[in-house]
């Protein structure tokens, strides 16, 4: 392995001249993956920034020893984070992503003509550029003139927005660290003040398995703030259970239009996926209702 430094973070292990990453997910599950090569590592102001070669899931970017998106299966959760809420915002102009370091969502949303304006609000420069550079089968080595990337903390410039925006995706890391702001009721409230008088917000509310109080309080705030708010669900490989949440906030109501509007080359976003993606599970669906 080219870049194995002397000194690796405790996520990182050599057995039997092998390397691991080892994710820690709630001191109650631990996630080892076998990795080829550290292709990037460096510290930021914020956190550990690393893209890894890994054996079945190719590159990855790990934030602080937890896996964020990889080659084999980002375009699943970016898809579902991008093209559902725009589904229901057809002549949307301008959107705002807040996070989304690696660049996915921002590709996604520049897959359409009509947006004129994208906004990334990302907190750490240092995802950006590595993810850019070195996990291009996420990013595209994005550079989309309509895209313009902000360095800066998501929650502090939402609060200084007031009805600029018709889309918001609020594409975070788990809620911890950096990320755990963009949790709370005060940061949606600001995001529903950022929005235009019809706009949308959505958010990425953790796995419904493992983490439902965290997607519980979610709905519960959103629901608060917003008068329709929809919980969609996607299968995503890489994330502990494998089931994820999304969840929709709208101040009108969420029906889809007669004829969608998917860009064509979408890998696992479609019709069909669009319209069942809201179907949720009754499990979930009576957590949703206490």
């Amino acid at each position: 392995m080219k870049h194995v430094h002397d000194s690796l973070p405790p996520y990182l292990k050599v057995e039997n001249g092998e390397l691991w990453l080892t994710e820690d997910d709630r001191e109650n599950l631990k996630i080892s993956y076998r990795i080829k090569d550290i292709i990037f590592s460096e510290q930021s102001d914020f956190q550990h920034v690393m893209i890894l070669d890994s054996y079945d899931f190719g590159r990855m970017l790990v934030l602080d020893g937890v896996v964020q998106t990889t080659s084999i299966d980002g375009h699943i959760y970016n898809e579902m984070i991008s093209h559902v809420p725009l589904q229901f915002r057809p002549s949307a102009k301008k959107v705002l992503i807040i996070g989304g370091g690696d660049c996915g969502a921002a590709r996604e949303v520049a897959k359409y003509k009509h947006i004129e304006e994208i906004h990334m609000v990302e907190i750490d420069e240092k995802v950006v550029l590595s993810c850019k550079a070195h996990l291009q089968e996420v990013s595209g080595n994005l550079s989309d003139p309509r895209v313009q990337f902000i360095y800066d903390d998501g929650v502090a410039f939402v609060k200084e927005r007031e009805n600029e925006y018709d889309v918001i995706i609020i594409d975070s890391s788990d809620p911890v660290g950096p990320a755990e702001a963009l949790f709370s009721r005060d940061f949606y409230a600001n995001v529903r003040r950022a929005l235009k008088e019809d706009g949308l917000m959505v958010c990425q509310s953790q796995s419904p398995i493992f983490h439902l109080d965290i997607l519980r309080q979610t709905y519960t705030n959103i629901r608060e703030l917003f008068p329709h708010v929809q919980v969609y669900t996607a299968t995503v490989p890489t994330y502990p259970g494998g089931l994820w949440s999304f969840t929709i906030g709208s101040t009108k109501p969420l029906s889809l239009p007669e004829t969608l509007t998917i860009p064509p080359d979408t890998k696992y976003v479609n019709e069909g996926v669009v319209k069942q993606c809201f179907q949720l599970p009754q499990f979930l669906k009576k957590a949703l209702e206490q």
